[in-house]
């Protein structure tokens, strides 16, 4: 029974990742159409039926499956085949550790919500996070392409240089909650200060604004994609194509949506529905609603998709609206503007706590 329950988990999982990933390769085209006032991709149809350019995944597909994989002559074939492979895996991995709603009991026995329930799930996220940028490496150098192995070498310097601020950004957060379970700081941020909702982003106001940038630069999206460099490099996949390509591509959404969702859980509740209890909402005032508990549930996993949903639109957004930085501009952010700030953020966290004796 617990071998079925945590493959229907991972079935999940995957199957809410690599949904929402395919369609942000849609959104992606259709929103910067709706910015700049065009019609965006409408053309892919089945039977007549276009549905907004929503085929058009369907059609990168099939374009991608039947497109001749090329392996440059002076490449190295092994290197060059498993680097997307790992680039991708990490990406999907990630997501094992983040709770989508609380634990629920099935026959008598509670299940938690989460593929993966470990006590140090924050410093497992940081892990695959950091194996992530493997693949982009080995995706530049085995392409025997400068331009790809300048993507790649940007690609090392951009996560090494951000992930020290992103990790360091939530520490204010474990001072407050002490756990690295995601779990746990889910829960915890369901209780009440002052008549409102615990969330990270409420105690945690300056952590939140740093992990949220360390993670737009994480996932080497404008205005953080000097890996790519579209208009001058091209990128780490230059020489990459077909499937591989696809790999990596997609990979690239995947992070998007893993992001979005430790951004969620972390500061923003994750599937806590403010006032909303096991049995119903209780609002401060005294009014009372009753629900019955299956309701509860699925509104609370309801809501967490609704923020991973809104966190990966807001990505778009930026991507759609800042320039790329310049390779000095990225830099001087990361090592100069946020590293001090996220040790700022946990000398104040830390004084807060020990004049409230919190």
């Amino acid at each position: 029974m617990g071998t079925v329950i945590i493959f229907v988990k991972i079935f999940f999982m995957i199957g809410f990742l690599m949904t929402l990933g395919v369609l942000l390769t849609w959104v992606e085209r259709k929103q910067s159409a709706v910015m700049q006032d065009r019609i965006g991709a409408n053309r892919a149809d089945i039977f007549g039926l276009r549905i907004l350019g929503l085929f058009h995944p369907l059609a990168d597909a099939l374009k991608l499956l039947t497109k001749e994989d090329f392996i440059p002559p002076s490449g190295d074939r092994f290197v060059h085949t498993l680097a997307p492979f790992i680039a991708f895996t990490t990406a999907l991995v990630g997501f094992a550790v983040i709770p989508f709603g609380p634990n629920v009991q099935f026959f008598g026995r509670e299940i938690s919500l989460q593929v993966a329930d470990i006590h140090v799930g924050l410093l497992f996220i940081f892990v695959v996070t950091g194996l992530s940028v493997y693949g982009v490496i080995l995706a530049g150098w085995s392409s025997a392409n400068r331009f790809g192995l300048l993507g790649a070498l940007r690609g090392a310097a951009q996560s090494i240089s951000y992930e020290v601020s992103m990790a360091l950004s939530v520490i204010g957060l474990l001072m407050i909650f002490g756990s690295l379970s995601l779990g746990e700081i889910a829960r915890a941020q369901g209780e009440l200060v002052w008549g409102l909702p615990r969330w990270g982003v409420l105690v945690q106001p300056l952590g939140c604004i740093i992990f949220f940038i360390a993670a737009i630069a994480e996932t080497k999206r404008i205005p953080f994609d000097l890996p790519e460099g579209e208009s001058e490099i091209v990128g780490f996949f230059v020489e990459y194509s077909g499937m591989k390509f696809g790999l990596l591509w997609i990979g690239e959404f995947v992070e998007i949506v893993v992001m979005s969702g430790l951004v969620a859980t972390l500061f923003f509740g994750g599937w806590q529905v403010p006032y909303l209890g096991s049995g119903g909402f209780v609002f401060p005032f005294g009014l009372q609603i009753g629900l019955p508990p299956f309701l509860v549930v699925l509104m609370q996993v309801l809501a967490f998709m609704f923020k991973v949903v809104f966190f990966c639109w807001l990505q778009m957004l930026i991507r759609w609206t800042l320039p790329r930085l310049r390779y000095d501009q990225l830099m001087r952010l990361g090592w100069k503007v946020l590293l001090p700030l996220s040790l700022l953020n946990i000398v104040l966290t830390g004084l807060v706590l020990l004049f409230t004796g919190s």
